[in-house]
C-alpha cells in the first residue's frame, strides 16, 4: 500500500515465496485520499444458498449527510426471489450525544410457486442505541437500547451466533430527572421484551417512577446538638405507574391489544431505624405503607348458571401496611498456629433474625374483598374486586413469620518464607455458606417453610463452583404429590428431605493460569516462547426430586465450551460449542481461523452442524476506512423456517 496526503491510495500485491519476493507485482486499486466526505458504491460479496439460490450479499450505498450523521444501505438478492434490505444510520454530537439506527427488512421465499410447500416469510427488525454524555446535563439524561422485531428475523436472516441463538430481546427507552440539591428522583421508560419461542410480547409504555431519596426529619427538628435515638428515623417515597400489555406478537397490531392493557399507580413509604444494643447485636426495626390507585375493578355474579364478571369503571384504591424488626451480629472464631504452612484458620458467622407483621385486609370493614356463588352446589368463593389489578390486591390473609438466616465465611492464612522475611497470604476456602428458613406463627399447617441452602468459592482463582439446594421439613404424600402436617424428624429420623438442588462449575484458564508474575513477563518478552491462550468451559446439573420417594429424580445437564488460541504471532484458532445430554449431540457449534496477512487479514468462519451450517472465507484490508476492499466467499446449507 502506498499513501499520497490528500491525493490518493495505491494498493498492489506481490507474490512472496517462503517470504523471499518475486518480481511478480499485481494492481489492485487505486483510492482518493482526501479529508473531503463522499458517497460510493459498496462492493457485495457472492455466494450459493441450497435453499435460496446463487446470491449478492452485503452490497449498496454510503451517504454522508454531513460531519454528525450519515447513512449505509446495503441489500442482499437471491436468485430464487428472494431478497433482504438494511440501512444503519450513525449520528454523532461531541461531548452531547452519540447513536445509531439500523432497520433491517428481510422478504425470504421457500420452494417455487405451485408446490405444496411455496411460502413467503417477511421479517423486520430494528436496533436502536442512543448514548448521551453524562457531562452535558448531568441532571437530565436520556439513553435508548432498542432490540425489536419478527420473533423468526434472526433464524431465517441474521449469520450473527449471538442472534441466532438468543431467545429473548429486549428494549428501553429511558428519561432520567434530577434536581439539584434535592432528594426527587423522576424516571420514564418505555419498556419491551419478546420470546422468539414463545413468540409473547410484553410492552410497557410508559413506566413512570417518582422518588425520595431517604432523608432524616427528626434531625433537624432537635438542634440542641445530643444524639437522640429517633434521630436515626428515616422516610423514603416511591410512586411507580404501569401501564402494560402482555400478548402474542400477531396481535400486537390489533383493536384487541388496545383493550387488554392494564395500569395503575403504587405508593410506597418505608419507614426504617436502627439500634445498637449491648454493644454487638443491631436492631433494625421498620414499618411500610402502601397504597395501590386503580381506575376500575370487577365485580362477580351468579346467574343461575355460570359465574360472570363485569369491570366497572370507577376510581378504585386500596392500602396495607407491615411491620418488620431484624436482630444481628457477627461471630468470630480462629486458631492460629506457631508452625507449618498453615498460620490460622478463621469462621466468620452472620446470624440474622427477624419478625415480619401483616394483618388481614380481607375483613369485611376494608370491601376490598366480596363473595359469590360459584356452582350449582351452592359453594361460595371469595375475590378481589383489584384481581385485575397490575399491582396486585392487599394481602387477603394475616401473616407473622420469624425468618432466621446463618451466613457463613471460611478464610486460612498461609506463610511464605522468603530468604529475609515471612509474608502471611489470605486464601478464602469458602466464600459463603448461607442456611435460612422460616417459622409462620398464624398459619394452620406447616408453618416451617422450605431450609434454603447456597454456597460458593473459587478454587485456585479458575474454578468457579456453585451449590444451591432445598429441603422440606415435612413428610409428603407420594399417592397425592402434596404434604402433611408432619415433621421428617419424627417419621423418618431427619432433619428434612431433599426436593432439588442445582449446581455449576466454570472453568477460565489461560496461558498465565499456572505461572507465577515474573515467569510470564519473561516469555512476553521473549515472543519464541509467549502463546496467548484461553480455555472456557461451564458445566450444570439441576436434580429436583419433589414429593418422590424413590432414588430418581427428574435431572437436567448442560455443558458449554469455547476457546481460542494464537498458535503463533499471525495465526489464530477459536471455537465454540455445547453438549445435549438428552440428545447426546454437540450443540451450536462455530470455528474460527484468522490470519495476519500484514496490511491485509484472512478471516474464515465454519459451522460444521446444525441449522446455520456453513462457510465464510473474507480476505480484507486491515485499515478500518477500506474495510469494504475484501474478496468474501461463502456457502451455506440455509433452509428458512416458515413453521
Amino acid at each position: 500500500i502506498k499513501k499520497y496526503p490528500k491525493k490518493c491510495i495505491v494498493i498492489a500485491a506481490y507474490l512472496t515465496f517462503f517470504n523471499i519476493p518475486t518480481p511478480l507485482i499485481f494492481p489492485f486499486g487505486f483510492f482518493p485520499n482526501n479529508s473531503k466526505q463522499s458517497a460510493g458504491v459498496l462492493i457485495p460479496s457472492y455466494g450459493e444458498s441450497e435453499g435460496l439460490g446463487f446470491f449478492l450479499k452485503n452490497g449498496g450505498y454510503y451517504i454522508p449527510f454531513n460531519e454528525k450523521i450519515d447513512a449505509t444501505i446495503r441489500s442482499d438478492i437471491y436468485s430464487k426471489g428472494s431478497w433482504a434490505l438494511r440501512s444503519n444510520v450513525r449520528y454523532k454530537n461531541r461531548y452531547r450525544y452519540n447513536g445509531n439506527i439500523k432497520l433491517s427488512y428481510g422478504n425470504m421465499i421457500n420452494s417455487e410457486k405451485g408446490f405444496p410447500d411455496y411460502s413467503i416469510k417477511k421479517d423486520f427488525f430494528i436496533k436502536w442505541t442512543h448514548q448521551q454524555d453524562s457531562k452535558s446535563n448531568p441532571y437530565l439524561q436520556v439513553s435508548a437500547n432498542v432490540n425489536a422485531g419478527t420473533s423468526t428475523f434472526h433464524q431465517n436472516n441474521s449469520y450473527n451466533a449471538d442472534d441466532y441463538l438468543a431467545n429473548t430481546f429486549q428494549s428501553n427507552i429511558s428519561i432520567r430527572k434530577k434536581w439539584a440539591d434535592s432528594p426527587f428522583n423522576l424516571s420514564a421508560n418505555l419498556r419491551h421484551s419478546q420470546n422468539t419461542q414463545t413468540k409473547i410480547v410484553n410492552l410497557s409504555i410508559p413506566e413512570l417512577n417518582f422518588s425520595m431519596n431517604r432523608i432524616f426529619p427528626f434531625q433537624k427538628i432537635n438542634n440542641d446538638g445530643k444524639n437522640h435515638w429517633y434521630d436515626k428515623i428515616g422516610i423514603r417515597y416511591n410512586m411507580n405507574t404501569k401501564n402494560t400489555l402482555t400478548i402474542a406478537d400477531s396481535l400486537l397490531f390489533t383493536n384487541r391489544a388496545l383493550s387488554n392493557f392494564r395500569n395503575g399507580v403504587k405508593h410506597s413509604i418505608p419507614i426504617s431505624t436502627s439500634i445498637k444494643l449491648l454493644n454487638h447485636f443491631t436492631l433494625s426495626p421498620s414499618i411500610n405503607l402502601t397504597e395501590r390507585w386503580y381506575f376500575s375493578q370487577i365485580h362477580k355474579k351468579w346467574d343461575g348458571n355460570y359465574v360472570i364478571t363485569d369491570t366497572i369503571y370507577k376510581f378504585t384504591r386500596g392500602h396495607e401496611y407491615n411491620f418488620s424488626a431484624g436482630i444481628n451480629t457477627k461471630i468470630y472464631g480462629m486458631v492460629k498456629t506457631k508452625k507449618g504452612k498453615i498460620a490460622a484458620i478463621r469462621h466468620v458467622i452472620t446470624p440474622n433474625i427477624s419478625f415480619n407483621y401483616k394483618p388481614d385486609f380481607s375483613k369485611e370493614k376494608y370491601n376490598y374483598y366480596k363473595t359469590v356463588q360459584s356452582d350449582t352446589n351452592g359453594n361460595i368463593e371469595e375475590y378481589s374486586i383489584m384481581d385485575n389489578g397490575i399491582f396486585g390486591s392487599p394481602s387477603k390473609q394475616k401473616n407473622g413469620s420469624i425468618n432466621i438466616n446463618i451466613g457463613n465465611i471460611l478464610e486460612m492464612k498461609t506463610r511464605s518464607k522468603n530468604d529475609t522475611l515471612t509474608t502471611e497470604k489470605k486464601i478464602k476456602l469458602l466464600e459463603s455458606l448461607n442456611v435460612s428458613t422460616s417459622y409462620n406463627m398464624f398459619k394452620d399447617s406447616l408453618k416451617i417453610s422450605n431450609i434454603n441452602l447456597n454456597a460458593r468459592t473459587r478454587i485456585l482463582k479458575i474454578i468457579d463452583l456453585n451449590f444451591s439446594s432445598i429441603y422440606d421439613p415435612y413428610t409428603s404424600n407420594k399417592e397425592k404429590n402434596n404434604n402433611i402436617d408432619k415433621l421428617e424428624i419424627t417419621i423418618n429420623k431427619r432433619l428434612a428431605r431433599l426436593t432439588s438442588l442445582r449446581t455449576s462449575i466454570g472453568i477460565n484458564i489461560n496461558e498465565k493460569s499456572f505461572e507465577k508474575k515474573n515467569e510470564t513477563e519473561k516469555k512476553e518478552e521473549d515472543d519464541s516462547f509467549y502463546i496467548p491462550w484461553n480455555l472456557n468451559a461451564n458445566y450444570s446439573l439441576t436434580y429436583n426430586k419433589g414429593y418422590k420417594s424413590s432414588a430418581f429424580a427428574d435431572t437436567t445437564q448442560t455443558l458449554n465450551f469455547s476457546g481460542e488460541i494464537n498458535i503463533t504471532k499471525k495465526w489464530k484458532f477459536g471455537f465454540r460449542s455445547g453438549y445435549d445430554f438428552d440428545t447426546k449431540k454437540l450443540t451450536y457449534t462455530s470455528i474460527d481461523i484468522y490470519r495476519d496477512l500484514h496490511c491485509w487479514e484472512m478471516l474464515f468462519n465454519l459451522i460444521p452442524i446444525g441449522f446455520h451450517k456453513s462457510y465464510t472465507l473474507t480476505i480484507r484490508v486491515k485499515a478500518s476506512m477500506l474495510q469494504d476492499l475484501k474478496y468474501e466467499r461463502k456457502k451455506d446449507w440455509f433452509t428458512p423456517n416458515y413453521n
